[in-house]
């Protein structure tokens, strides 16, 4: 496994096939960290990655490695100490939306446990599903959580989650009875964690986070102002207290 913490500077693509084909694809940059020990940079580079407690999980705990193994124990996994790698987007200049934050966890011996899958939604809303990925990085769970407000909540993801190394390469597929509606990947080259290589990073793509969730709000309007129908949302039971 890679050691944490890197850089990954990815493209995420969206592919819609139903009710109407759209696809979508931008750049931006996210972080392999160790949630035990989040890296902290130089202080005058600070605003450009901070890793708060308060935006996974319950928000409730002293550390993020302290609300992962409390979800685990939830649902009845105790890693026994085992490292936990993260890979999601940072807080640049106090702001962060994280779609999707992935923890490939281990037991105490380095064999792989499980991988948490963590979903936000444009909503304020967070779901967390714990995987049991095969041989191959693929797993299977029902869907649970309400995302895009044109997919209603039914169907299953089946995602494939090979812990980053010297790429990272992610998918994720919708499907939903008569087809597969939507697909969605995250493909990039790890960078090392320099200075210059932040600066870079934040200068090509300021304010990351805020764009990525502009841009989901944004093609959220072309799709409605093309007819797609706004499916009812649920009211979200947190993953936290199943």
């Amino acid at each position: 496994m890679t050691p944490a913490p890197a850089l990954y500077s990815v493209a995420v693509a969206h592919v819609r096939t139903a009710p109407r084909r759209y696809a979508l694809r931008h750049r931006t940059y996210m972080w392999l960290i160790d949630p035990d020990r989040p890296p902290e940079l130089p202080r005058a580079l600070r605003p450009l990655a901070r890793f708060d407690p308060r935006d996974h999980f319950d928000g409730d705990r002293p550390s993020i490695r302290a609300a992962l193994d409390a979800f685990l124990s939830g649902h009845g996994v105790d890693l026994e100490g085992g490292k936990v790698v993260m890979l999601a987007h940072a807080r640049v200049f106090g702001y962060v939306f994280n779609p999707l934050t992935l923890y490939w966890c281990h037991g105490p011996d380095g064999a792989p446990r499980c991988v948490v899958a963590e979903v936000h939604n444009t909503y304020g809303e967070r779901h967390c599903y714990l995987l049991r990925p095969d041989d191959a990085g693929w797993a299977r769970t029902a869907k649970e959580f309400y995302v895009s407000p044109f997919f209603p909540v039914d169907g299953r993801y089946r995602m494939r989650l090979p812990a980053p190394g010297d790429r990272v390469d992610l998918t994720v597929h919708l499907e939903r009875e008569g087809g597969r509606p939507f697909t969605a990947t995250v493909r990039g080259t790890r960078r090392e964690v320099r200075t210059r290589t932040v600066l870079r990073l934040a200068l090509r793509r300021p304010w990351s986070t805020l764009a990525v969730s502009a841009a989901i709000r944004l093609h959220g309007i072309r799709l409605y102002l093309r007819g797609l129908p706004v499916q009812p949302r649920p009211r979200h039971r947190s993953s936290e207290n199943v």
